[in-house]
């Protein structure tokens, strides 16, 4: 039977990841987005097992014990992680499974699991990268100046990723990652099930 793929979407912030995540979830079959386990607590209009898998703290750390995430992290005081049983479930199914993740967990992803799939998205330039993110206007300037340093940093981690997508026109980033996920789909280990059944006729 086909097994999915997992692949994993990095990028600094305002690089356009999340837009660019939603058209591929919305435009390719056979894909599925990694619902994430958190010990945030739900904000309004949020569903446990549609926006996030909510746990208690204690529940996670055991989990963290068990050794049942492929990577997890601390962001801002909350433990957000990714089930391997949930993500192998689907991979079984036949589907991708597309995580959106920072650089440190796409690192630990490679690790666990060698045959992912690390897309890196990078903006035209960092100059382009403040602009689109002073356009946001949701952050005051010194928070813009810290996520510039921590873009540079990231951006650093390129040589850990498969494959390098630049966002500097939308539609042409969206062809390019579909592109990818649609090659390693015809990879010779993906579609040795067809070969089988092929020679299995009469």
């Amino acid at each position: 039977m086909k097994r999915g793929n997992l692949i994993v979407i990095s990028a600094p912030s305002g690089t356009g990841k999340t837009t660019i995540v939603k058209r591929i979830l919305s435009e390719m079959d056979n894909i599925q987005f990694s619902i994430s386990y958190t010990t945030r607590k739900p904000r309004p209009g949020e569903m446990d097992g549609k926006d996030y898998f909510f746990v208690d703290e204690k529940t996670f750390k055991n989990m963290i014990e068990e050794d049942e995430f492929l990577e997890w992290a601390n962001v801002y005081g909350n433990l957000y992680g990714t089930s391997k049983t949930y993500v192998e479930k689907i991979l079984k199914g036949g589907n991708d499974v597309l995580l959106d993740i920072d650089v440190q967990g796409g690192k630990s992803i490679k690790e666990k699991k060698s045959d992912s799939i690390l897309i890196f998205l990078i903006p035209p330039s960092l100059k382009e990268l403040e602009k689109r993110l002073k356009n946001r206007k949701s952050d005051p300037e010194e928070v813009i100046k810290k996520r510039l340093k921590i873009a540079k940093s990231e951006i650093l981690e390129y040589k850990n990723y498969d494959f390098i997508v630049m966002n500097d026109i939308l539609e042409s980033a969206v062809k390019n990652v579909k592109n990818i996920i649609e090659a390693m789909r015809h990879k010779r280990k993906n579609m040795e099930y067809l070969i089988g059944k092929i020679l299995e006729e009469e």
